[in-house]
């Protein structure tokens, strides 16, 4: 598979005017290669030629992981005094003859650190965005990838579940957090989840990116849970808002609109359909509600490798969704100073229509 993915990548290069891709540790250099790298002090840069063999400047001490790889690579490896560095990335890019040369980056991933190596190893060439190249290799998801994010999804769901039972009244929003951390690994999590579980209870909840706080729960609140974990490096993201006792009727009413959001995003996908449909389908239904002021984010994103990815369920995107697209719908309502609420499931477009990867229970589930 790597090399397919290798192969796919050098012959769509002259297209978009590059005569190579230089990538770091990042989740599109495992995408390509399999190959995993920490992010530590010492660099790690991919370099993937037009022609020829891929060339990658690493550590000694990280050598004995292209030992099995299933195809060919120059390897350039450094030893521990930095002041080597700039040599060894411009004795890789000599060998690839790409001084002077267009030589694609991913902005986001790519670190300053790297990036001033590569502009001493090839002080002529110059070094263009090519996030939407990758973008392209990576958004659609073959049956592998797909049955790891099914895995990743069961594997949420479960651990979930398994502490609901225990959450109540007086507890701490970390504490659940803590404890939702352990039931991931727990349930078959990889170690490294693909980020740190939001739980945010009544005000809280009105910040939808909130960290978990000391703060205990409240009878009346709403408490959000999002959370996600990593099965074969593929993800699942997921949230689902809980009511903590009784709770008011305002609540009530923005769960149930925030569900019917949710339904109406999910079913908007289908192939052929644009990302915005998605996001318009969701929003219409918060905004008939008189809601609209609070739902302040986008419907969803792509996810995979990384818990945000290509394709984005945004009002302004037109890119046409097609079978093996993976992404989530997660409408929300936020008021602040009171409570919010967000329900978000996991999609794959299929070559007929979606299918949805999570079936967690989205109605009001009273807790504590």
């Amino acid at each position: 598979m790597p090399s397919s993915r290798l192969s796919a990548l050098a012959a769509s290069l002259p297209a978009a005017h590059l005569d190579a891709l230089a990538l770091n540790m990042s989740p599109s250099l495992t995408y390509l290669t399999g190959l995993h790298f920490h992010v530590s002090e010492r660099p790690v840069v991919l370099i993937v030629p037009t022609q020829g063999e891929p060339a990658i400047v690493l550590p000694e001490l990280e050598q004995l992981k292209l030992a099995d790889l299933p195809f060919a690579v120059r390897a350039f490896p450094y030893a521990e005094d930095p002041s080597t560095w700039d040599g060894v990335f411009g004795q890789a890019l000599r060998a690839l003859g790409l001084d002077g040369k267009h030589i694609g980056i991913e902005p986001l991933a790519m670190r300053l650190m790297e990036f001033r190596h590569l502009q001493a190893g090839a002080p002529g060439a110059d070094f263009p965005d090519a996030s939407d190249l990758v973008g392209r290799l990576r958004v659609c998801k073959d049956a592998d990838e797909i049955a790891a994010m099914k895995k990743a999804v069961g594997v949420a769901q479960q651990a979930l579940e398994a502490i609901l039972p225990g959450i109540r009244v007086g507890q701490r929003e970390q504490e659940i957090a803590n404890g939702l951390v352990v039931a991931l690994l727990q349930a078959g999590s990889q170690p490294e989840l693909p980020f740190s579980p939001i739980v945010s209870g009544g005000p809280n909840g009105a910040n939808p990116h909130a960290v978990p706080s000391e703060r205990p729960l409240k009878n009346g609140d709403l408490l959000v849970i999002d959370w996600g974990a990593a099965v074969d490096g593929y993800i699942a993201d997921l949230t689902r808002t809980f009511a903590i006792g009784n709770v008011n009727d305002e609540c009530r009413r923005i769960h149930k609109v925030v569900q019917d959001a949710n339904a109406a995003g999910r079913a908007a996908g289908k192939p052929g359909a644009p990302c915005a449909a998605v996001d318009r389908a969701a929003r219409q239904v918060i905004e008939q509600a008189g809601y609209g002021q609070y739902f302040t984010h986008r419907t969803g994103h792509g996810i995979g490798l990384e818990p945000h990815e290509d394709p984005y369920m945004r009002g302004d995107n037109q890119l046409l969704l097609a079978p093996g697209m993976t992404y989530t719908v997660e409408p929300g309502i936020y008021l602040p100073g009171r409570n919010g609420v967000r329900i978000e499931d996991n999609l794959v477009i299929t070559a007929d229509g979606v299918e949805c990867l999570s079936d967690m229970p989205r109605q009001m589930r009273t807790l504590g």
